[in-house]
């Protein structure tokens, strides 16, 4: 049993401090147990007050900024941005307002603010809902917004961003039949094979789920392994494995899996996948740059920005800077040239990247074309059911972007190429 005293907005701000102020990922918090003293009914919902918030973020901003002479702290500002945005979205104006001011005063480093936190959300709860449709849909930093209009224009940002602001869907990966999931859990089948959950509710509770039907993982992340088309019988390396969704569709085409991946908690988490699923794959857990063997097709899933994920990841791009991108760079073009030298003669090797940058993905392709030879691009490898002519890219591989089917909900932003020698 959790402590009373405990809730999900209690939660939810602790989440948000830790985002904000030390540039920490929402997934590294919910692996650390940060939902842990919370009722099991009440981990949904702090998990979206804190994304919601975070969404929301520039809306609320604004809104504070006309009643307040100067920045509080910052854990009092992130008190004030989430109960704002949950008053402007529809919540118990009274209920929220009287929650924020407790937890503010029950800290002794914001206790004397308190005042201020009722004084400035109870002004919030009689003009915030009234002028929250009236301010422009969120934009993403500028440390990200202007890389991304530089490749794609404002346009096409602009399209994003709106899709980041809406909550996205549930995509689920069917182990067999997607049209008997998709009767099953109230989906429905998307082009490229996937079933999709406009209202998902609690994942353990759906239907298949014990049985294990299917996994979680949203539709553009399912294209690479359907380009790498393993068959049964051959060797495969998934060479950045963890959380494990490319694993098991692998695993599924019955070919001889090994998913490899550096760190031993995320392995841990591919293990439980595969046991509940019922799919077999060996696990290795090394350091991809040191690993050895020969296999007839691999899919690098290479490290990097993760830009693509924004949508369901908003904590992203108000966690981190940009100041890492060099050196993830620098570390796909090593794992890709190494490998190329793990593949068998007449091996293919699909590389991929839930990035929107091109350097990490376009870039990254052209460049280990130029180093080199006889190394193609196999475009024919990305001729599969719901793939649109418009993603394809010059130097032949596939650019999935957020605002693709967004009035489905969107998706993930992937690149994807498949290449042999």
């Amino acid at each position: 049993m959790a402590p009373p005293h405990i809730s999900a907005r209690r939660v939810a701000h602790d989440l948000l401090d830790q985002i904000t102020g030390e540039g920490r990922l929402m997934p590294e918090l919910l692996a650390a147990g940060a939902l842990d003293r919370l009722e099991p009914a009440d981990r949904a919902r702090a998990q979206r007050l804190t994304l919601d918030t975070l969404r929301g973020l520039e809306r609320a901003d604004r809104l504070l900024e006309r009643h307040l002479r100067k920045n509080p702290p910052l854990t009092v500002r992130n008190m004030l941005r989430l109960a704002t945005v949950e008053i402007c979205m529809g919540g118990d104006a009274h209920g929220v307002v009287n929650e924020a001011v407790a937890i503010v005063g029950q800290d002794k480093r914001t206790g004397a603010l308190k005042g201020l936190v009722n004084a400035v959300l109870r002004k919030i709860a009689a003009e915030g809902p009234a002028a929250w449709e009236k301010l422009r849909v969120p934009r993403l930093p500028k440390w990200l917004r202007g890389p991304l209009a530089e490749a794609y224009g404002a346009p096409v940002i602009a399209a994003m961003e709106a899709v980041y602001f809406a909550t996205p869907p549930l995509d689920l990966t069917p182990k067999a039949d997607a049209e008997a999931l998709a009767a099953a859990v109230g989906g429905s089948v998307l082009p490229t094979g996937s079933v999709r959950l406009l209202q998902a509710g609690q994942v353990t509770a759906l239907p298949g789920y014990d049985r294990g039907d299917w996994w979680v993982q949203d539709a553009a992340a399912a294209v690479p392994a359907q380009v790498l088309a393993a068959q049964p019988g051959e060797t495969v390396l998934d060479m950045c494995a963890a959380p494990g969704g490319k694993t098991m569709q692998l695993a599924a085409t019955g070919a001889q899996v090994t998913g490899l991946d550096i760190s031993e908690g995320r392995m841990a988490r591919v293990a439980a996948n595969l046991a509940r699923t019922g799919l077999q794959a060996a696990l290795v857990v090394e350091d991809a740059l040191a690993h050895q063997g020969q296999y007839d097709a691999i899919l690098l899933d290479a490290p990097c920005s993760a830009t693509g994920t924004i949508r369901r990841h908003p904590d992203l791009p108000h966690a981190k800077d940009g100041s890492e991108f060099g050196a993830l760079i620098d570390m796909q073009a090593q794992m890709l040239d190494h490998a190329l030298t793990l593949l068998k003669p007449g091996g293919r090797l699909v590389y991929c990247t839930c990035s929107l940058l091109p350097d990490e993905g376009e870039v990254q392709v052209d460049e280990a074309l130029s180093r080199h030879p006889g190394l193609k691009v196999d475009r024919a490898a990305l001729a599969l059911p719901g793939i649109s002519d418009t993603w394809h890219t010059p130097e032949g591989g596939l650019r999935l972007r957020p605002d693709y089917w967004a009035d489905q909900g969107g998706m993930d932003g992937f690149y994807i190429a498949c290449l042999r020698f």
